[in-house]
């Protein structure tokens, strides 16, 4: 992987910025340029939310992604805001638990559409975890990074006090990794 740049989006409260900022950490201690570009609406939950992830072997000359590699979608406006924006031959990973998948269109990208909360609540009990769930496909099916790597970054990311939560992250974002592997029928990219 040379380069590969992913928009995350959803609502408020889905966990987006954290999702791409776990990828982000996870770059880093691999020891890639990273950039991760966050984008919100003034309400805490509900309002829109997105960031972008630019993952790079060599220095990343703007942190925006005019065609992105991969979108990650976690609500219906996110879907029809950024789907027609991913290049061809991209990766769209949808939650079917709040997009209904008849609404991806694009012929010409891989997709991934699955009910990733209800995954994360059945594995993890916890819907909320629906975010690291769509983490692990994403980086199992767009192979932006190792899950070692992601598990070391979650690490950081979740001690101290924080820590308590850890497992169940570990846990949901290993579904969405395995989902891929097992479920899918998705084209894996190699690392």
């Amino acid at each position: 992987m040379q380069y590969y740049d992913v928009v995350l989006s959803g609502f408020g409260g889905q966990g987006i910025l954290l999702a791409g900022d776990v990828l982000a950490q996870a770059a880093m201690l691999d020891g890639k340029h990273v950039t991760w570009m966050p984008s919100y609406g003034v309400e805490m939950r509900g309002g829109a939310a997105s960031c972008t992830v630019v993952v790079s072997a060599e220095r990343i000359g703007s942190p925006f992604a005019d065609e992105p590699c991969c979108l990650f979608s976690m609500s219906k406006p996110s879907l029809f805001k950024f789907q027609d924006k991913v290049k061809k031959g991209g990766l769209l990973i949808v939650n079917t638990s709040f997009v209904d998948a008849d609404l991806v269109t694009r012929k010409d990208v891989d997709k991934i559409c699955f009910p990733a909360s209800e995954i994360a609540y059945q594995e993890v009990g916890e819907y909320k975890m629906a975010n690291m769930v769509m983490l692990g496909a994403l980086i199992r099916a767009g192979a932006v990074m190792s899950l070692e790597k992601t598990e070391a970054a979650m690490r950081e990311i979740f001690g101290g006090s924080k820590k308590k939560a850890l497992p169940g992250m570990l846990k949901a974002v290993r579904c969405g990794y395995q989902y891929v592997d097992q479920e899918s029928g998705v084209r894996i990219r190699e690392l």
